[in-house]
């Protein structure tokens, strides 16, 4: 069983039996619990850990768990009237801010037990390297200083790392350390648009920076995709309909089609927003996530820019640990201080721990061996998802098939309707990531995107695509 559902299972139980207690009454030892259910030791404090936050049991180290004391009923207030304070900005902005987490929501939350997961956006915890970030954090703290006060900017060494990842002329004054590549884009969009403003966007792109730019009062404006990525021609028409002056994109391995810019369509975006004096956000997040056939891959946009028009953002998050959230953000002239700034107000600084655990990961020989394995891995279960749909699921078409990131972007059927296939495939068994939160307009087609990074191996992604068929077929009952 796995361990997430065997922990919710045993407090159900656990929650289930409290009324044989009363409130002080001590319960049954953690070895008789084990013992009962068998289950594990520590399947046993996790789920005395989750009755013990939701105030229904205090533990007390070397005595044990006890039932607590109940709580007093709460009052019902009347909150009616946030409903006027939170939409009195609606009245006085060009464009309301919209705080929807919904398109976000879709690829974190987690589906009940026994769903085959294809709508995450990290590595299955078999491909995460949990020990060498155990050893790396444990480490960590035991550096000199490990728990004092970073300096805000970042460590000065994981600055260098950045940099030296990123390449070029970057250097490691022009990066600084973020929460994450989330936090790192909210960051830059915050930077570089002032509210009510247009801001232009690959069509389709990542739901999680729509959600950004709306809740900062920004205007998302959809620029069409190719076989090739973003049309540069269009690019230019947008930047000329709309006086926008920043572009966010992602260069290599778009989420969610899997593209790659090509090395002369680069170099034309670069160009083209050099000249209506705009910045292009750069959001490397897939670079370490490249599939062992990929071939070498090219710079980064920063790499090859010494004007200041890329900003980039790039994370350690995605090819080890949704708990990593150590990302950098990279810039040259003037806007750095502003970036630097709007760090400062929102964040301070990230805590040294986790900077000082990157350093260690990064610096170990686990860190390339991981790497290696990710990217044979990822490459694998790739190939068993494109032949698993071609096999089961011919009438859907797919565009591209990645060498890089761990997702399938799939478009439906014109009969087969996205938010009645959604519905569907929960009740056999599978969650899928909708395609409609990826466009910032109306889209031209349904979609649905499939991770193949977040499931247990072949055998599950395998099984995934047919309770996926299942699904179709219900519907053309």
């Amino acid at each position: 069983m796995h361990e997430r559902s065997s922990v919710a299972e045993l407090a159900e139980s656990l929650r289930a039996e409290l009324n044989r207690y009363s409130p002080g009454g001590k319960l049954p030892s953690s070895r008789a619990l084990v013992e009962r259910y068998r289950v594990s030791p520590v399947t046993v404090t996790r789920a005395l850990a989750q009755l013990a936050a939701e105030g229904l049991v205090v533990t007390r180290p070397g005595a044990g768990a006890f039932r607590a004391e109940p709580r007093a009923t709460p009052v019902a207030g009347d909150t009616s009237w946030q409903e006027l304070a939170l939409s009195a900005d609606t009245a006085t902005e060009l464009v309301p801010r919209a705080v929807d987490a919904s398109g976000v929501l879709a690829t974190l939350s987690t589906p009940p037990p026994g769903v085959i997961e294809f709508n995450g956006g990290y590595l299955h915890h078999s491909l995460q390297p949990e020990r060498a970030l155990a050893a790396a954090l444990a480490r960590a703290g035991r550096r000199p200083g490990a728990w004092g006060r970073p300096p805000t900017d970042g460590l000065p060494e994981l600055r260098e790392w950045f940099a030296r990842e990123i390449g070029g002329s970057v250097t490691a004054a022009e990066v600084l350390i973020t929460a994450g590549g989330q936090s790192a884009i909210t960051t830059a969009l915050r930077a570089l648009a002032p509210p009510g403003t247009p801001v232009l966007v690959e069509s389709p792109t990542y739901p999680g920076m729509l959600a950004v730019a709306r809740a900062a009062g920004l205007r998302p404006v959809p620029v069409p995709c190719d076989a090739d990525g973003v049309r540069p021609d269009l690019l230019e028409a947008a930047f000329r309909a709309t006086g926008a002056r920043v572009f966010v994109c992602q260069p290599l391995f778009q989420n969610p089609t899997g593209t790659a810019l090509p090395p002369a369509r680069r170099k034309e975006i670069v160009r083209i927003a050099r000249a209506a004096g705009a910045f292009v956000v750069e959001d490397d997040f897939a670079r370490r996530l490249v599939h062992e056939d990929a071939g070498p891959l090219p710079a980064t946009l920063a790499a090859e820019d010494p004007d200041g028009v890329v900003v980039h953002v790039c994370s350690l998050t995605k090819p080890t640990s949704p708990n990593l959230r150590v990302g950098a953000l990279a810039a040259r002239g003037p806007v750095l201080e502003r970036l630097r700034a709007i760090q400062v107000v929102d964040s301070f600084f990230v805590p040294r721990p986790l900077q000082e655990a990157a350093l260690e990961l990064v610096g170990s020989p686990a860190w390339h061996r991981h790497l290696r394995a990710v990217s044979h891995e990822l490459r694998n279960r790739r190939e068993v998802m494109t032949g698993a749909v071609a096999l089961h699921l011919p009438e859907f078409a797919l565009p591209r098939i990645p060498s890089g990131g761990y997702q399938l972007w799939l478009r439906l059927p014109d009969a087969l309707p996205e938010a009645a296939l959604l519905a569907t495939t929960l009740r056999t068994g599978v969650a899928v990531a909708p395609g409609r939160p990826y466009f910032c307009a109306e889209p031209p087609a349904g979609h649905i995107r499939l991770s193949f990074a977040g499931v247990a191996g072949p055998t599950e992604i395998a099984e995934g695509v047919r309770r996926l068929r299942t699904a179709v077929d219900e519907l053309a009952v």
